[in-house]
């Protein structure tokens, strides 16, 4: 009877955490009662809600997979379905395996029952929408999007919504655009109803986007990243902030605002780590973007190199980087490939199969093809880039075709002709919002005008460009003189944001409310961080600055050992996932599906890969260096406990700091790039 109470309690503190947000203690709470046996099937679901909301996605998949089991033993079969649907779904969104997914639909196929429509069912209908959207059988896709939004409408609104986005990307490959958008439009509205949960709502926001960056529509997309980013400040959890983070990130990046997208993706790629896997390609490519446009070609390549080992497709972004270091050659056979035998991978913003997809390739095979004075090629690529700017009406993808045709009227001599396209191009990318697309395009210009002899509007056009490119690299990362004008004008009736120390207290001031708080290290890391806004901090260097000896700090990178890179459940899970896919492939053989064997067999290389790098030869784990992860453990620890004492002092002051202090290897304050937080430390 005394466990039972003990169970009891510790599962109600777990609940309440979780109501508040807390989720690290949630998971704590919930982990106890679990191992010492007190989680039945109701609280297993609860506990593996919490786990992936803490960041323990291996936890939440391994949890899931316990629950199907469980009620598949008790005869539960729709509940079990259920179960094997959330394996199915986690596998989908947050690793990007497919054959593992489609090895759980068809557990839970064999489960569901035909004649009845359950939640349960409209779920199994997404998980297999996206399922054959991202492995290019759109044809399936449409079916399976139509029974989701069915289903979904008479039992689960989340699954609706997500019908409907999946639908909506669908009608627009199919290139009713116009139809495609209201679509889409549709589905925004039915998640900023609020009556979808936070996972489903986040997922819906990202698939939106994803959607709509996709197809190169920028101006829709920013609104909705508007959208779910204040959404995300008090509902995030698991991977969605950091996925809005990397959409915020490809905004920025085309706004000319360097300097901060590679600021946000960087976090985006630490806060996306405990969940992605391969996926973690996608903001590692957007690093490498950003970076090429800041002239620094050994970081993206860096970025680009680590997207390809995850098994990313890393183009056209690393032709871009060979083109600009002069690897013309290379950079064409890299081109031509990833053209005419696309990486296998699936990609929420450009399904396979699709034209879209093929667009940014067609860009750079254009520029490097004029390079290389391969016009017949530059023209080719030129003509079809033209096309899909045509059949998806985007202003980005024609003011793309327009500078593509005037690169090759250039190359052939016709530097007329060129002047007008590139005239177009100017004009259409500053339209569209992009200044360093639109500095590009005066470059070339500037070529054209040269070349026809008219030096005063070469020499204009030159100076603009330089001028833009100018401010693109060196970009601060907030909106210094305006955001600087408007805070000094609220101080004169507010009292300011304020974080100081006075001997063994903290005086902190947050929306005129002041505090006092005992003096600790997590105040210190705090201090720290909130004096530097969107700058990072490894932890070493948060620790060594709060020590006596910070040389002595610095040499435990030297020492230690924080045990293997993957631990045993870990390698186990790896396991499981290589025999679904060992599976996968027989099938594929089997119905003669090559497209399908050659994306698993893709998908089995990247996770033996990932197995080879943490075990070494002879079956022994490989280790991690123990003090960045002793440090990362004992800052996160000390700051959170730091907030969680603010937060009893000030409510809103804790919710402030909860959503823009980022922990882990690299900690940071991010408060909104639209309003930072003007604190005196």
């Amino acid at each position: 009877m005394t466990d039972a109470t003990g169970d009891a309690s510790a599962l109600e503190r777990a609940r309440s955490a979780a109501a508040r947000g807390a989720w690290a203690d949630a998971y704590a709470g919930y982990l106890a009662a679990r191992e010492e046996g007190g989680l039945g099937p109701a609280e297993l679901a609860e506990f593996a809600g919490v786990a992936y909301a803490a960041g323990h996605l291996d936890i939440t998949i391994e949890t899931w997979e316990r629950l199907h089991g469980e009620l598949s033993g008790l005869g539960e079969d729709n509940g079990a379905a259920a179960a094997a649907v959330r394996v199915a779904m986690h596998l989908l969104f947050d690793t990007a395996l497919m054959a593992p997914v489609r090895g759980w639909l068809r557990r839970a196929e064999h489960l569901l029952d035909s004649a009845t429509a359950t939640p349960a069912h409209a779920w199994f209908a997404v998980v297999r929408t996206f399922e054959r959207l991202l492995s290019g059988d759109l044809d399936a896709a449409r079916d399976w999007a139509g029974r989701a939004i069915e289903t979904g409408s008479h039992t689960d609104p989340a699954a609706a919504a997500l019908g409907r986005v999946a639908q909506a990307r669908l009608v627009i490959l199919d290139g009713d655009v116009e139809r495609g958008l209201e679509l889409l439009d549709d589905a925004g509205t039915a998640v900023m109803s609020g009556d979808l949960d936070p996972l489903s709502t986040g997922v819906v926001y990202c698939e939106l986007v994803c959607a709509l960056q996709g197809m190169a529509q920028y101006d829709l997309a920013e609104q909705w990243t508007d959208a779910m980013e204040r959404w995300a400040r008090t509902n995030a959890i698991g991977s969605l902030r950091g996925r809005c983070r990397v959409h915020r990130a490809e905004i920025l990046r085309l706004r000319g605002q360097c300097v901060n997208a590679e600021q946000q993706v960087l976090l985006a790629c630490e806060e996306l780590r405990p969940y992605v896997r391969r996926e973690l390609g996608w903001p590692l490519t957007e690093l490498g973007r950003i970076r090429l446009r800041r002239g620094n070609l050994a970081g993206a390549e860096e970025a680009l190199l680590a997207a390809h080992r995850l098994g990313w497709d890393p183009e056209p972004g690393l032709s871009l980087v060979r083109l600009a270091g002069g690897d013309v050659d290379t950079a064409a056979d890299a081109i031509r490939e990833a053209l005419d035998r696309p990486l296998p991978v699936p990609s929420k913003e450009l399904p396979p199969t699709s034209e879209l997809r093929r667009a940014p390739l067609l860009d750079a095979q254009v520029r490097i093809a004029v390079i290389r004075a391969d016009l017949e090629t530059a023209r080719l690529a030129a003509g079809e880039l033209a096309e899909v700017a045509v059949r998806f009406e985007s202003n980005a993808l024609a003011a793309s075709a327009l500078r593509a045709r005037g690169e090759v009227l250039l190359a052939e001599g016709d530097s007329a002709g060129a002047s007008a396209f590139f005239s177009d191009a100017v004009r259409a990318w500053s339209e569209v919002g992009a200044p360093y697309e639109t500095a590009e395009c005066r470059l070339r210009l500037a070529d054209a005008q040269g070349a026809l002899g008219n030096l005063r509007a070469e020499a204009l056009e030159r100076e603009a460009a330089r001028t833009e490119f100018e401010r693109i690299a060196r970009a601060p990362a907030a909106d210094g003189p305006q955001a600087q004008t408007q805070t000094e004008t609220e101080t004169d009736t507010a009292e300011p944001d304020t974080f100081v120390r006075e001997g063994e207290y903290w005086r902190v001031v947050f929306e005129d409310r002041r505090v006092t708080v005992r003096d600790s290290k997590g105040m210190h890391h705090l201090a720290r961080l909130l004096a530097a806004p969107g700058r990072e901090f490894h932890v070493l260097d948060l620790v060594a600055a709060d020590s006596d000896d910070p040389g002595a700090v610095a040499g435990l990178a030297r020492v230690g050992d924080a045990g293997p890179l993957l631990d045993a459940g870990a390698k186990q899970m790896y396991r499981r996932r290589l025999t679904e896919i060992e599976e996968d492939i027989e099938e594929a053989r089997a119905d003669n599906d090559i497209a399908r064997q050659e994306q698993t067999e893709f998908e089995r290389d990247f996770l033996i890969s990932e197995l080879a790098r943490a075990v070494g030869l002879g079956g022994r784990d490989r280790h991690a260096g123990a003090a960045s992860e002793r440090a990362r453990a004992a800052v996160t620890q000390a700051v959170r406990k730091a907030i969680g004492r603010l937060r009893e002092a000030s409510p809103a002051l804790g919710d402030h700091l909860d959503h823009t202090i980022r922990t882990g290897t690299y900690c940071a304050y991010v408060p909104d790039p639209h309003a930072p937080s003007p604190w005196s430390t």
